[in-house]
């Protein structure tokens, strides 16, 4: 999962947006609301095209889902899930882009804690202060925080909701991934002058998951050949922190 950057709507489709919303909140308040058909028939049109078009955008060239950045994004998930948050059905903030899988799995499964979502939200939130990723397995797991001598209960439930420590295929897509980013530093580790632009460019196209913020500013920093480089190449280090600090 990688940190997203949301972009703004265009005025024009942002208040036609809300005008959406303000007749989905009418038809909630007399009770003649039906949240399907009502997203079914906005979604033909241009304001909800261009939401996805700017969402694919957002999720980069790939266009991988937002919440397990492995399948292809095909669609808008609703943070909020629309049938029991109709409110929020139309709100620009509350759109992501997903795939089927995520889509499937999480549902209408929204855990809260005293109102607040305990889902991480990658527009958000910084996906790796409460996920941890484990090289041995692939998956995604709670990040556990040693001066607590516990999980965080954001990472726990996202892990839960979208079962990201039980989807094989996922797993194997994040160590894949991982194997490719070490060999790239171990190059770069190999040579007593490396080239900082040129790792920071291979090191992009090469993670599909966004594992680079947690090889950065996760546990993965304090693991080797990430300590390694810190060690021997202090300034490529900082200049790959600082290039992959939205990642």
């Amino acid at each position: 999962m990688r940190r997203i950057k949301r972009l703004r709507l265009s005025a024009q489709f942002a208040k036609k947006l809300l005008a959406e919303q303000t007749n989905a909140n009418t038809k909630q308040v007399v009770g003649t609301l039906n949240v399907e058909a009502e997203w079914k028939r906005a979604r033909r049109n241009q304001p909800l095209k261009a939401a996805v078009a700017a969402l694919k955008l957002m999720a980069g060239p790939r266009e991988r889902c937002m919440y397990c950045g492995d399948s292809h994004g095909t669609d808008i998930e609703h943070y909020w899930p629309k049938a029991p948050y109709p409110a929020r059905m139309f709100r620009w903030t509350n759109m992501l882009l997903g795939c089927t899988d995520c889509g499937r799995i999480k549902g209408s499964r929204f855990p809260l804690d005293g109102g607040t979502p305990l889902l991480v939200k990658p527009t958000i939130d910084d996906p790796w202060q409460f996920l941890d990723f484990d090289p041995t397995t692939g998956n995604l797991v709670p990040r556990f925080f040693a001066a607590t001598d516990a999980t965080t209960l954001k990472g726990e439930k996202t892990v839960e909701v979208l079962q990201l420590d039980r989807r094989e295929a996922l797993a194997t897509g994040y160590q894949k991934t991982y194997v490719r980013i070490c060999a790239e530093i171990e190059q770069v580790l190999a040579n007593p002058a490396p080239n900082t632009i040129a790792l920071i460019h291979k090191l992009t196209q090469t993670d599909e998951y966004g594992l680079l913020g947690w090889c950065f500013r996760g546990t993965g920093a304090s693991m080797s050949p990430l300590t390694d480089l810190r060690a021997r190449h202090p300034a490529v280090w900082t200049a790959c922190a600082l290039a992959f600090i939205h990642f």
